[in-house]
């Protein structure tokens, strides 16, 4: 069976507080589509629809789910079967039951990490050319998530042989594992990145810019707002997918990445690009080293059903010192 996903569509992450969110996103460059006394929706510049981040004010962070965005609701009930038939606990929100969004359905993908499938949203105004309202970073849209998790190797062949998804670039360890692999749905390099580590977890969401100097002007408005401490890594650019990258800690640790200058994966004769793990060009093309916390933390993520977060697991493979990319 096909699936009709589009892309990597929305990420709802839980805050500790929402006003300090705010000020936080909208120096790097989000719109505030709405907000409430418990809710803040962003979008990038270029998105027509409602939001691409949902910011929901609780008393601890997490990830409460990653959504993909499919064709059609014809879509969202044959991935629910399909759930289903696996044995796979599916949770379905009707219309209405979210702000701003239609039915969708959610399931905790084979790796644990909590997925969601829409097919409609509300739309808004582009302001792609509202230069007048461009700050920050001037953020586009959303792009690819990355995940932390135990078993690279089964989300892999799982995400391209029962969810349809291509692969643009992986990286091989020994006796030639699978390391990490990029995904996408979308013809560019990914909509999703697995990454071998303690997990299931949420590395960090990326965000698509217009070109390489809006990462030095979210640096420089990041700085001159006081949230110079905020910038982890970057800029610089990834041997890996070639692009540009920045990556930021909003005030409750969650990471965003700031993406640029990737490449077309659209042709059906596109072969996967092989990375070795020793490989040093591969994490970062011109050669500095990420920090520490870049392998060690990242945002815990939580059950559909229950709500509680997930019990971490150790990777499957393991190597003398972690190595993670983009």
């Amino acid at each position: 069976m096909n699936f009709n996903i589009i892309r990597a569509g929305r990420a709802v992450l839980h805050v500790t507080d929402i006003e300090k969110s705010r000020l936080f996103y909208e120096k790097l460059g989000f719109v505030v589509t709405d907000t409430d006394n418990g809710n803040l929706f962003l979008r990038g510049l270029e998105e027509h629809n409602h939001h691409s981040l949902w910011l929901k004010q609780k008393q601890e962070p997490a990830v409460e789910v990653i959504s993909y965005k499919v064709t059609s609701e014809k879509d969202i009930d044959e991935l629910e079967s399909f759930f289903r038939r696996q044995g796979r606990e599916v949770k379905r929100i009707k219309a209405g039951e979210q702000p701003a969004v239609g039915q969708t359905i959610r399931v905790q993908d084979i790796t644990g990490i909590p997925i969601e499938f829409y097919a409609e949203m509300e739309t808004v105004e582009r302001l792609l050319q509202r230069y007048d309202l461009h700050t920050g970073a001037k953020v586009q849209r959303i792009d690819h998530f990355n995940c932390m998790v135990r078993d690279v190797e089964t989300a892999y062949h799982y995400y391209l042989h029962k969810l349809d998804f291509a692969c643009s670039e992986y990286t091989v360890g020994e006796h030639q594992k699978i390391w990490a692999a990029w995904l996408h749905r979308k013809p560019s390099v990914h909509d999703v990145a697995f990454m071998n580590g303690v997990g299931p977890r949420l590395h960090h969401i990326g965000f698509w810019l217009k070109d390489p100097m809006s990462l030095i002007d979210g640096c420089d408005v990041l700085a001159a707002s006081g949230y110079s401490t905020n910038i982890e890594r970057g800029p610089g650019r990834h041997g890996l997918s070639n692009a540009f990258f920045l990556y930021v800690r909003d005030p409750d640790g969650h990471r965003i990445e700031l993406y640029n200058g990737d490449y077309l994966t659209s042709d059906p004769d596109f072969k996967p690009i092989k990375w070795d793990l020793d490989d040093p060009m591969r994490q970062t093309f011109w050669g500095h080293e990420a920090p520490d916390s870049w392998f060690d933390e990242a945002s815990d993520v939580l059950d559909i059903q229950t709500g509680q977060k997930i019990a971490l697991q150790q990777p499957k493979l393991k190597k003398s010192k972690p190595q993670f990319i983009m």
